[in-house]
């Protein structure tokens, strides 16, 4: 397939869903749709330090809490609509970002894993803790009132632009020199050091950038659910999903996060929906124990390397035909 066929489909796909919510589907349907987008954020932005550097963080899902409690505190003190406040929310939680990745990025494997959950903790029971923000019993925003089909349509399409964005952002990096650094920090950091790469800045980068699009979408989330609450957006289930998705689509790559986070959010559907949570729980795992064993570098690269061979096969059979 040749890139101008790629770019045609891809600006098809992207065209149909802009256009969407004009036909008025189901308020479910969209609602569903925009929680495959705010995967999409969120798998694709931890893809920058999980995937490409091969950090993996599983507390990620505090820089979309930090994100949401920012949002939702600037809309409470100082009436600024959610959707002004999320790049605020976004730079904030790219702040924190750095303050904790200074000390933290130098930790590797599951040291750095460990260290990144209990972050997550911590900030979950410091949101508690603290009367400012809520306390444990969370924030209720007052929102303007408007008709729930066309709400749920304006969300839906902020976040269908801000998954483009950070998908965009994803392929442009793995590309890029900063992607190629990156990458070398993930083959051997040793190596890359000796190398000259300065890998403690990139990791720095990758880290920072990775929070500021949760912090974004986390910041407009706020908005969205209009009741805060910790147990909601500090849920650490979050952040082990983004994790799995990222790594089920491929990690190395920027189109396996966006594969992860679609198919496994329809597979998630499916089974809460017409399976019992304790076969839908077995049938989830035995699915990961597949690709873990089979495709251990994700969809995308198995889906490639399978490619490859055959193509060589049918050019070898036709340079022998001839």
């Amino acid at each position: 397939m040749n890139s101008t066929l790629k770019k045609t489909i891809l600006f098809t796909l992207l065209l149909a869903l802009a256009l969407l919510p004009l036909i008025q589907p189901p308020t479910y349907f969209l609602s569903f749709i925009f929680k495959v987008f705010l995967y999409v954020i969120l798998s694709a932005s931890w893809n920058l330090i999980g995937g490409f550097a091969g950090y993996l963080s599983f507390g990620h899902v505090a820089f979309f809490g930090i994100g949401v409690y920012v949002s939702a505190m600037l809309f409470q003190q100082l009436a600024i609509s959610p959707f002004l406040g999320a790049i605020p929310a976004g730079l904030f939680a790219g702040l924190v970002a750095w303050i904790i990745g200074y000390p933290c990025l130098r930790l590797r494997g599951p040291y750095f894993a460990v260290v990144t959950l209990c972050f997550a903790f911590i900030a979950d029971l410091v949101v508690k803790n603290w009367s400012f923000l809520g306390g444990s019993e969370g924030i209720h925003l007052k929102l303007v009132q408007m008709d729930i089909q066309f709400s749920r349509s304006l969300f839906y399409e902020i976040f269908l632009c801000l998954a483009g964005v950070t998908v965009y952002m994803l392929r442009k990096i793995q590309t890029s020199k900063f992607g190629l650094g990156l990458a070398s920090i993930r083959e051997d950091e040793e190596v890359a050091q000796t190398l000259c790469i300065p890998t403690a800045r990139l990791k720095t980068r990758a880290f920072v950038l990775s929070a500021f699009f949760p912090g974004v979408a986390g910041g407009i989330y706020a908005y969205y659910i209009s009741y805060v609450h910790p147990d909601i957006v500090f849920d650490i289930n979050i952040s082990i999903l983004i994790v799995l998705m990222a790594l089920f689509g491929g990690g190395r790559s920027w189109e396996g996060p966006v594969i992860g986070a679609v198919s496994l959010s329809i597979v998630n559907e499916f089974l809460s929906i017409f399976i019992r949570p304790e076969f839908a729980r077995i049938i989830y795992g035995t699915m990961f124990m597949v690709v873990i064993i089979f495709m251990p570098d994700g969809i995308v690269p198995f889906l490639k390397r399978n490619a490859k061979p055959r193509s060589g096969v049918v050019n070898s059979r036709n340079t022998l035909a001839l």
